[in-house]
């Protein structure tokens, strides 16, 4: 009879019984279970190496397992090894899964991590603006023409930095305006009535039509571009602003966008191409004015002249000064160059919210909409309201002077378009529109030749017969912007259906 290990059911190479169970193991199996259990297999009975009796044997022949001993058990011993490796497989595969799962889950952590970061990143940033914005403004309730403190700006480095002196319009500064008005005024008296030869004539520009539509300068899920403008020095460069807070600059020639800027916390809804310098300017309802870049693609500098929705904007001929107009009832006069406000004044008599701004062509008075219907000319040397021009009902919405430097044509909520003349002070013509017209936009010709007008539709009016030449309903929302090409070649539009037009021979 062989002796048969308790643990292995084999035969036992050096065999041994143990005094607690009185049973035969396999001596290297036991020590193992004993160092690891300190008690016998059987009974659980504390248990050391000392008390194991080794018991002496010849050398056993192992005789052959019965499973090995016929085809059909060698066969079935093969399927259980099968079957077992396939358990394994199986098993490695759930932790696998179970691996995939967690993996997956601590990506999608770390992900909300960084969103809830640069959220709070944002609202750190916002927060300094707003601290920026607030530090210096003690001051700005003043009489008429007191300059205003500049509370900040931002350097090429993007962070705000504190500008609290104040400027004031010096006596350079005005120097400055009236050499410019002098060239301006003397050059148009050069031009006197001549039209240019290049410009395009009343019936040729009739058969104007619809060249290109781009609907992919700005966000669909934010539709609308509210502001347009065209470089004056080249004409093939055109520059809107979206709901989307994005101002875009596009090149009608390549059909392409040159640039994006990104930077508003809220809508563009004043943009202005610099004529001479790669340079743009945008305002919005977050109550900041821009200045960007176009080669850089980045802000240069944010001047923070009103407390309220900046409503306005208008580039004086000089290049070098900014005018814009709030709902905070203020216009303000500022350097971009420094982004320091040079002067900010209000008609403390009106207290109304001015809707729109425009330089005269020589630079030396401006007009602004009221929101009580009211256009105001002031003038910048003086800082004082020279003259009104009652006759609208609702809020001014656009207003825009003739390179003749005579006329001045204004838009309100009321379907009518009105013309001044600024020699004689009087409304000379109003242009009655459809009913529940809006006008949005309002734009002479580089010579004062033709109007534009977009709002409901584009209507296209030739100056001194007032008559109609050209009528476009091809947007599909309001008209927000109009703008003539370099000599009335082109003509451009852009609406809150998200596209921007040319319309041309």
């Amino acid at each position: 009879m062989s002796l048969v290990c308790a643990i292995s059911n084999e035969v036992p190479e050096h065999p041994c019984v143990s005094p607690v169970s009185n049973q035969v193991f396999e001596r290297r199996l036991i020590e193992k279970y004993i160092a690891e259990n300190g008690t016998d297999p059987m009974n659980g009975q504390p248990l050391s190496e000392e008390q194991l009796v080794d018991i002496k044997v010849s050398h056993p022949i192992r005789p052959k397992a019965p499973s090995a001993t016929s085809i059909p058990a060698i066969l079935k011993s093969l399927q259980d090894e099968w079957d077992a490796v396939m358990l394994h497989s199986f098993t490695l595969r759930q932790q696998l899964q179970t691996t995939r799962q967690e993996l997956s889950h601590a990506l999608y952590q770390h992900d909300a991590a960084c969103r809830v970061i640069a959220r709070l990143t944002k609202e750190v940033t916002a927060a300094r603006e707003a601290l920026a914005t607030l530090k210096p403004q003690a001051g700005l309730v003043t009489p008429q023409a007191v300059p205003a403190s500049q509370p900040a700006a931002v350097g090429a480095g993007g962070e705000p930095m504190e500008i609290s002196e104040q400027v004031g319009m010096t006596p350079e500064i005005v120097q400055k305006l009236q050499d410019k008005a002098t060239i301006l005024t003397t050059e148009r008296k050069k031009r006197g009535k001549t039209v240019p030869e290049e410009l395009v004539r009343a019936e040729d520009l009739s058969k104007y039509r619809q060249m290109a539509s781009h609907a992919g300068l700005h966000s669909a899920s934010v539709p609308g571009i509210l502001a347009l403008d065209l470089c004056p020095s080249d004409t093939n460069k055109v520059l809107t602003g979206g709901a989307d807070k994005n101002v875009v600059v596009f090149d009608k020639n390549e059909e392409q966008i040159v640039a994006t800027l990104k930077g508003h916390t809220k809508k563009v809804t004043s943009v202005i191409y610099h004529p001479s310098q790669s340079v743009v300017f945008s305002a919005s309802p977050d109550s900041t004015i821009r200045v960007w870049s176009v080669s850089g693609s980045n802000c240069v500098q944010v001047v923070r002249a009103h407390e309220a929705g900046v409503t306005g904007l208008s580039l004086h001929a000089t290049g070098d000064y900014l005018l814009s107009s709030s709902e905070d009832q203020y216009w303000a006069f500022s350097d971009i160059q420094t982004g320091r406000v040079l002067t900010k004044v209000t008609d403390e008599s009106a207290g109304c919210a001015l809707t729109c701004a425009q330089f005269h062509p020589d630079g030396l008075i401006f007009g602004t909409g009221t929101a009580d219907s009211q256009i105001k000319i002031w003038d910048l040397k003086e800082r004082t309201n020279v003259a009104n021009f009652p006759g609208h009902s609702g809020p001014v919405t656009s207003i825009a002077f003739s390179e003749n430097g005579y006329y001045l044509a204004t838009g309100a909520q009321d379907s009518s378009l009105k013309l001044w003349d600024l020699r004689k002070l009087k409304n000379f013509k109003t242009i009655t529109l459809d009913n529940n017209y809006e006008v949005k936009s309002l734009v002479f010709d580089q010579s004062g030749t033709y109007l534009a007008v977009g709002g409901s539709d584009i209507r296209v009016y030739i100056c001194k017969q007032w008559s109609e030449v050209l009528n476009f309903t091809d947007h599909t929302g309001l008209v927000t912007g109009v703008a003539f090409g370099e000599n009335a070649q082109f003509l451009t539009s852009a609406g809150m259906d998200r596209s921007l037009k040319f319309y041309s021979l």
